[in-house]
């Protein structure tokens, strides 16, 4: 969506300002999105290609009386992330929160099958691209910026703690971007902004339904069954909301006890 695109949906200010939802158009940041929403929150769907999902998801936000705008970057590309920001500025107001869910799995393969290519982009995608927004979030959050703090989450996964099967670079990706939650704790708790991840286990989305996923056998999950994305957009809210403000650094599991 370009800035004329995103100026046309301006909103009246919102309960608790402005959310980015990285990845907003797939089946977790769909759930997230709209239960920001829900609470309150004006939410950016962000998407790289899927505009139109992403244009559904927040239609159906407004729709439902919420206030959300889809917008298009490449988290991978600075340049586009900067962008992105600064169109939710002028779309949305003031920002007060970022979900860090957009992500890549890059496919099952033994490291010495992998394709490079598709390593790097995994990196770039996961670990730059949570860095880049990381970043944009905190020079308008920061207090010694003008900002007001806020909160931000990122999302890992399980496989950062128990490691994944034949995923080796997605596995790295994630144990990236927990060092990345743990790191910045202290330094942005100075600035008033909490930032805390969240490790979704194994999640009735399409990865993890498919014929090779982890869901063929829920008998190894503590609790019996799959977790649904909205388990995990509501810990994400949690984390985002002042019932957790004195949570941060943090790394929070939703896996059903796996």
């Amino acid at each position: 969506m370009t800035r004329a695109h995103a100026t046309a949906f301006r909103v009246l200010a919102s309960k608790h300002g402005a959310c980015i939802v990285t990845g907003g158009a797939g089946v977790i940041g769909s759930a997230v999105a709209r239960c920001a929403a829900q609470h309150g929150y004006a939410v950016c769907v962000h998407y790289l290609n899927n505009e139109s999902q992403a244009g559904t998801i927040a239609a159906e936000i407004r729709k439902a009386g919420g206030q959300a705008i889809a917008m298009q970057a490449d988290i991978a590309q600075e340049s586009s992330v900067a962008r992105l920001f600064a169109e939710v500025d002028g779309a949305l107001g003031r920002l007060t929160s970022l979900v860090n869910n957009a992500g890549i799995s890059g496919g099952r393969s033994a490291l010495s099958d992998a394709d490079p290519a598709v390593m790097q982009r995994v990196i770039d995608t996961n670990v730059a691209g949570t860095l880049f927004c990381t970043r944009q979030a905190v020079l308008r959050m920061a207090r010694s910026r003008g900002g007001s703090g806020g909160a931000i989450v990122n999302l890992s996964s399980v496989v950062a703690r128990t490691g994944g099967y034949r995923l080796a670079t997605y596995t790295a990706s994630k144990a990236a971007i927990e060092g990345l939650t743990r790191g910045l704790s202290p330094e942005l708790a100075e600035e008033g902004i909490r930032i805390n991840a969240v490790r979704p286990g194994v999640i009735a989305t399409p990865r993890h339904l498919g014929a090779d996923g982890p869901a063929r056998d829920p008998a190894r999950i503590p609790l019996g069954r799959l977790g649904t994305p909205e388990e995990v957009a509501r810990t994400v809210l949690w984390l985002l909301s002042d019932a957790a403000s004195y949570v941060t650094g943090a790394m929070l599991d939703v896996s059903g006890g796996r």
